[in-house]
């Protein structure tokens, strides 16, 4: 490629999420020039959620950039109305955003960051002095691999409750999606059951005002619970279910469950594509592969390059990084690349900032 062709920016943000646009913001309020590329639409993340799904954080816990979110019914935010605030901002303050062009290559050399993207099937080139990764975490579905989890109606997204009215579905999952979607099927006429590997649900890591609903039906035979168990084979007219002992783990020579269903809906968590970390020489430590970062200037190992957002906790299998706890990132990022001191509560709210201590949390 012509490297005239080559277009150059001192900062190239990739990933358009939340924390991604708040930085973003940030750069555009103080005039600096910058980059941003994600591989989807904004948001995208959030826009395959089931619809009508609210947040687990309050609404001044995601709203970014010191913007206020209004609503007319001063309750938990829907990632619907999420995506309409975050197009609300992107408007507000004019930000541009290459999406749909993903990055798909980054090389480091004497000048910075080589960074070659895909659009409409055609490669392009940027060259940048320094990068932020703010690619969050949940790229793809966690598959258990057994046979028959491809067929037509085994799904890993859930999208409407409507799409199994009156059949019966099968949810593989005891976190806050079994919860919600359990208990919404349950209530759009679905003949709904759960499999879980433990005998039952860990009720911290569940919302709060959906375990006692969903313990009701479970108890009153309205939604079925088969504990202690994990998918082994799916074919079209049932599941084969294995017991498990008290870790979870199959028991060989248990008598396997035979469950009749219409469909079958994994929740089994996703995880990041850390490709381009790896690619970088950005090192992985842990069983949650967590990148190496300095956490109080969010650059990583290799220098010139940065992580913000949940990108920067790994594999979460206990998600301990959110939108709500990564907005410091945007302020250690800003401070550092720009020599100023460091914003004080920079993404909230004046009056409605306060501080989560999230390691007493064992969230979803």
């Amino acid at each position: 490629m012509n490297s005239n062709n080559i277009i150059s920016t001192p900062l190239a943000i990739i990933g358009a999420g939340p924390i991604g646009i708040e930085l973003a913001v940030n750069l555009k309020r103080q005039g600096l020039d910058y980059l941003q590329f994600d591989a989807n639409q904004i948001g995208h993340t959030i826009s395959w959620w089931p619809r009508n799904t609210p947040f687990f954080s309050t609404t001044e816990r995601v709203a970014i950039a010191g913007i206020p979110f209004q609503n007319n019914h001063q309750t938990r935010v829907t990632g619907e109305e999420y995506l309409a605030y975050l197009r609300h901002i992107i408007e507000m303050f004019d930000l541009q955003i290459n999406t749909y062009e993903p990055v798909i290559a980054v090389e480091k050399d004497e000048a910075g960051f080589l960074l070659t993207t895909s659009q409409r099937g055609a490669q392009k080139q940027y060259r940048a002095e320094k990068i932020v990764l703010a690619i969050g975490d949940m790229h793809w579905p966690n598959k258990l691999n057994i046979p028959g989890e491809d067929l037509p109606h085994v799904a890993h997204y859930f999208n409407d409750p409507h799409d199994y009215f009156r059949k019966r579905v099968l949810i593989i999952g005891g976190k806050n999606s079994t919860a919600e979607t359990s208990l919404r099927c349950w209530r759009a006429g679905v003949d709904v059951s759960i499999s879980y590997r433990r005998a039952w649900f860990d009720e911290t890591r569940v919302k709060h005002w959906l375990m006692p609903d969903l313990k009701v039906q479970i108890e009153n035979g309205m939604i079925g619970f088969h504990g202690s168990t994990v998918p082994v084979e799916i074919t079209p007219e049932h599941v084969v279910l294995k017991p498990t002992d008290e870790n979870g783990v199959p028991i060989p020579d248990a008598e396997p469950i035979y469950h009749e269903t219409d469909f079958v809906l994994f929740h089994t968590g996703h995880r990041g594509d850390q490709s381009l970390l790896t690619s970088l020489g950005i090192g992985l430590e842990g069983d949650n592969n967590q990148p190496t970062f300095n956490p109080d200037t969010m650059e990583s190992n290799i220098a010139g390059v940065y992580l913000i957002g949940t990108v920067t906790a790994g594999v979460q299998q206990r998600y301990r990084v959110f939108i709500e706890n990564s907005h410091e990132h945007v302020g250690k990022v800003m401070a550092h690349i720009t020599g100023t001191e460091l914003e004080e509560g920079l993404g909230t709210l004046p009056k409605r900032n306060y501080h989560l201590d999230f390691d007493q949390f064992k969230a979803n």
